[in-house]
């Protein structure tokens, strides 16, 4: 076989552990709001992550959110010079808040960050091993940039990590579904938010 030919790399699903968490990144009221230059049509999506946190929260398992917040010039400097619309979200901007249409409780973490990895520059990592985080399954917008992201730190934290596809959503179609196609065949294992539920609920029998 040429070098040029298409090879697929044998992979083994790693599906969830004993001790799953919900990630659910960026989905906030700059990325699900079409009037923000940084957000489209994202109604399925916000249905989609609002499903997955009921039932996240009937089990008594864990719900982390993340939001992207600036408090000055110099956080993510070379980021926010890259993508100028990131510039919105400033500490008090409305654009931060995490869309209201989420089930939201008290015992919900909410993450702030300043790049694209929920990991990078936050106490993630380090809050979910102190809950005996096993796993995670892996939202948001967008799945080109911060979903993508996170997952593959969230792999190289060695969390086994689950990404339910109607969960996710990007302002380009084609770049949401080939991120996901790279991120299944390398990474993390892609499924539907339906088997994600029949996942948790045969778990937690």
């Amino acid at each position: 076989m040429s070098i040029e030919e298409n090879r697929s790399l044998e992979r083994q699903p790693q599906g969830l552990g004993e001790k799953p968490a919900l990630l659910v990144v960026d989905v906030i009221r700059g990325f699900t709001d079409p009037a923000c230059p940084l957000g489209s049509d994202a109604d399925s999506v916000v249905s989609a992550n609002s499903a997955l946190m009921r039932v996240f929260h009937d089990r008594g398992l864990r719900v982390f959110l993340t939001t992207v917040v600036y408090d000055n010039a110099n956080q993510a400097s070379v980021f926010r010079a890259r993508v100028p619309a990131l510039n919105l979200l400033t500490r008090g901007s409305h654009w931060c808040d995490i869309d209201p249409r989420l089930p939201l409780i008290d015992s919900d973490y909410i993450v702030e960050k300043t790049h694209a990895s929920a990991f990078h520059g936050t106490d993630l990592a380090s809050t979910l091993r102190a809950s005996n985080i096993d796993s995670l399954v892996i939202t948001g917008l967008t799945t080109s940039g911060c979903v993508r992201a996170s997952a593959v730190d969230g792999l190289q934290h060695n969390f086994k990590v689950v990404i339910p596809e109607e969960a996710t959503g990007d302002r380009d179609r084609d770049a949401h579904k080939s991120n996901l196609y790279d991120l299944n065949a390398k990474y993390v294992d892609v499924v539907s938010v339906e088997d994600t539920i029949r996942t948790l609920l045969a778990n937690s029998e």
